[in-house]
């Protein structure tokens, strides 16, 4: 069993895209300006955007936090997002979610210009994925392609099962998996909630993605010898022993699957990092007008 080492390979990509802004700059390029609009007080979706901005200090990108109370209307978050549009020193940006439940996210989604959706997750950018054009991908299926790509696990041929089929990573993940590229070529499962024996499926995987989101899922029965684990999941389960009254865990019993993979991500330390340094290659590309010219 090898572990995926996220955390590490992120640290490791950053390093590359620090190297190219600097080119980028000494070229006489722009410097990369990625904004992150974060609606209310969510602590979780505070430390996300924590980490984008210190990420984007790190590789050398400016970046701006917009910063908006939970009572928003839809109508002034939409005119943020216009603002946002309009902004030409602005590469890209993100709405960091959850919103509020009396925003409508699909209208907020629509909203954004598709060349500065460096989250992926516009239906234009989705269209061109599907299409196998050159788009900005999801950043969380992004990330764990790359990790396949860097660790060289071989993808062609192999099946894949994709456990959760939402719009921000179980259903792109399965378009990516079967696509004709390197890291691709996958014969591709898709199941959900109204999967019919979903473990038997599961067991038939030589790459399992588990992003269903209930913590240990994923079983050691489930598992067949020597397949590769992506654990998307980030759930808290409570553990008296532990200073905060909880630990994270994955979406895979990490303690009894580990045994019989040959590759896993851990959680967290795994995909979480990724996702991260995804969002900043596709700011990246989209200063250098690499998708939309």
């Amino acid at each position: 069993m090898q572990l995926i080492d996220g955390k590490s390979l992120a640290k490791t990509i950053k390093a590359e895209i620090a190297i190219e802004v600097k080119q980028l700059i000494a070229s006489g390029g722009k410097t990369p300006h990625l904004a992150a609009i974060l609606v209310g007080d969510n602590p979780a979706s505070a430390v996300y955007v924590r980490n984008k901005v210190r990420s984007c200090d790190q590789v050398g990108f400016h970046s701006t936090l917009v910063r908006k109370e939970a009572s928003i209307t839809q109508e002034e978050l939409l005119e943020v997002v216009k603002e946002l549009n309009e902004n030409p020193d602005i590469d890209g940006y993100i709405v960091q979610l959850p919103l509020p439940k009396h925003i409508d996210e699909e209208a907020i989604n629509l909203a954004i210009a598709p060349e500065k959706d460096v989250d992926g997750f516009h239906p234009m950018n989705i269209g061109r994925m599907a299409l196998g054009l050159e788009t900005y991908l999801p950043a969380t299926p992004f990330g764990m392609v790359q990790m396949l790509d860097r660790y060289n696990i071989e993808t062609s041929g192999k099946h894949c099962v994709v456990i959760g089929r939402s719009n921000i990573v179980g259903t792109p993940m399965s378009l990516l998996m079967s696509r004709k590229m390197k890291t691709g070529n996958c014969t591709v499962t898709l199941t959900h909630s109204r999967t019919k024996d979903l473990a038997a499926e599961v067991r038939r995987a030589d790459i399992i993605v588990a992003a269903i989101g209930m913590p240990n899922f994923v079983t050691a029965d489930m598992v067949k010898e020597g397949a590769v684990i992506l654990d998307v999941g980030i759930n808290r389960v409570e553990d008296t022993s532990r200073k905060r009254g909880y630990r994270l865990v994955g979406d895979v019993d990490f303690e009894n699957v580990a045994p019989k993979s040959s590759f896993i991500t851990p959680v967290p330390g795994g995909v979480g990092p990724m996702t991260v340094t995804s969002l900043l290659m596709n700011t990246l590309k989209a200063c250098r007008k690499e998708v939309y010219k």
